[in-house]
This record gives structure tokens, C-alpha cells and sequence, in this order.
């Protein structure tokens, strides 16, 4: 029986898919994909038949993927970023299991992973931040009233936010509760694309940074103390390679 292939796409950068990524791709009969967002140029000479996914709903989805199964096709789902992410495959995949259809996740590059690589930043600062927090603002998604923004931001961990730029006065203002107004922040859109766009600022200012740009989606928003280590030199090391720290590989 053929099967079907979540792949992960990465953020953009056709280079940034997985070699097994590639590999399945390459050798798909059928391909659907987020035709929104992932790019174009990962499409180009596969011989897989394609579906753009932007426009369908979830049952023409699935019942793409089951015709194609149904007649031996082995099916790509191709999402941008890396799939544990907001990518909507646990509503697809229950699907499929309802139809006893089966099924394999491959893991990529997050479009978070592949912001902090653009900023040459780690975003866990020894000292400073040892947590990350992954999340979006509540917009017609709700979220669990335990994860509302501005609970999360009672930790004043490095918090990398998605899909809310086109919210920033809510944004800026729930943020506010709990970090100072001088916490830096990180905006960047379309990360890795040929048109990236990177704007450094304040919380204070985020609003006019995000309006002053035109930047109203497909951004990520970085916020937190630990963003000050791509700007100037913390002083803050880790214990793994310091000389007075010993351990199993060295005494």
C-alpha cells in the first residue's frame, strides 16, 4: 500500500529541506502543497502531479490524498517550516488514520531555527534566558486562556511569536505587562527568501517599526533580553568549555 509523506519544506531557502526531504519529492507521484507559501522554485522538475493547497479545504485535501492512495500513489504533503508548527497536520492525520491510511512525518527547518541562524544568535543565554517559548497572539484561533500572551510573558523568556504581526498594538500591549519597554526585539519577515526583511528596535517602538515597513504577515517576532547577544558582547558563558570545569571528556 502506498503512503503518504508529511514533508517540511523549511522556511524558504530551497537549500533548507532535509536530504531525505528531497529525496521523497524527487520520487512522489503526487505532491499538495501550501502554494501561499512554500516555494515554488522546490517544485521545480518533479514529475509528481501538484495540488495547491491554498485555496482547498480539509475534506479536498483528504480526498485527493485518497484517490491517490486508492490507486498506489505514493502522496507528498508539503508544508512550509517544520510540521510540528502550526502546520495543521494533526487535523489531517486524524483523517487518514480514520481511513487506515498510513503515514510518516519528516522533520525540517523552522522558520524560527532559520531566524536565529540569519541573526547569528543562540537564544538561550546562560544566565539570562535558558527557556524558549514558541506562540502566537489570539486572533479567530483561539488559544487556551492558561497561554494567553501575556500569562507567557510572566516569564520574560526569549519568546519567538508567530503569525501575529498584523496585530502589533495588541501585540506590543500584552508584551508590555511583563517585559520592560526597552526589551529588544527582532522582526523579520520572510525569513531566508531573497526578499528577508530584518528590523531591530524596542518594545516600545515595535509598532511603528512593524507599520514603518508595510510588514503585515509571514513574520516572526523575536522578543527578549537574550537578542542583546547579537548586538554587543553579554560576558555570559557557558560552563561546557571553561577551563575549570571538568567533566567525563575532560578533567
Amino acid at each position: 500500500m502506498s503512503k503518504v509523506y508529511f514533508i517540511s519544506a523549511g522556511p524558504g531557502d530551497p537549500e533548507l529541506i532535509t536530504i531525505k526531504s528531497r529525496r521523497l519529492l524527487d520520487n512522489a507521484n503526487v505532491v499538495i502543497y501550501a502554494g501561499s507559501l512554500v516555494n515554488p522554485e522546490l517544485l521545480n522538475n518533479i514529475k509528481a502531479e501538484i495540488f495547491d493547497s491554498s485555496k482547498l479545504t480539509l475534506n479536498e485535501i483528504i480526498k485527493i490524498i485518497k484517490d491517490s492512495i486508492d490507486k498506489d500513489k505514493m502522496v507528498v504533503r508539503l508544508h512550509t517550516g517544520d510540521t510540528s508548527l502550526y502546520s495543521a497536520i494533526s487535523e489531517q492525520i486524524e483523517r487518514l488514520r480514520e481511513l487506515n491510511i498510513d503515514y510518516e512525518v519528516i522533520p525540517g527547518v523552522s522558520s524560527a531555527m532559520a531566524g536565529a541562524a540569519v541573526l547569528g544568535q543562540e537564544l538561550t543565554i546562560p544566565e539570562i534566558s535558558q527557556t524558549v517559548i514558541f506562540t502566537r497572539l489570539e486572533g479567530r484561533t483561539l488559544v487556551p486562556e492558561t497561554e494567553k500572551l501575556s500569562e507567557l510573558a510572566k516569564h520574560k523568556a526569549t519568546m519567538v511569536i508567530f503569525l501575529s504581526a498584523g496585530m502589533s498594538e495588541k501585540l506590543r500591549d500584552e508584551l508590555l505587562k511583563s517585559y520592560p519597554e526597552d526589551t529588544p526585539v527582532v522582526i523579520i519577515e520572510k525569513v531566508s527568501w531573497p526578499k528577508q526583511k530584518i528590523i531591530r528596535g524596542r518594545l516600545k517602538n515595535m509598532v511603528e517599526l512593524i507599520k514603518t515597513a508595510n510588514i503585515k504577515k509571514t513574520a516572526l517576532i523575536y522578543v527578549g533580553e537574550a537578542l542583546r547577544a547579537s548586538e554587543e558582547s553579554l560576558g555570559k558563558e557557558s560552563k561546557l568549555y571553561n577551563k575549570d570545569f571538568t567533566h567525563e571528556y575532560r578533567k
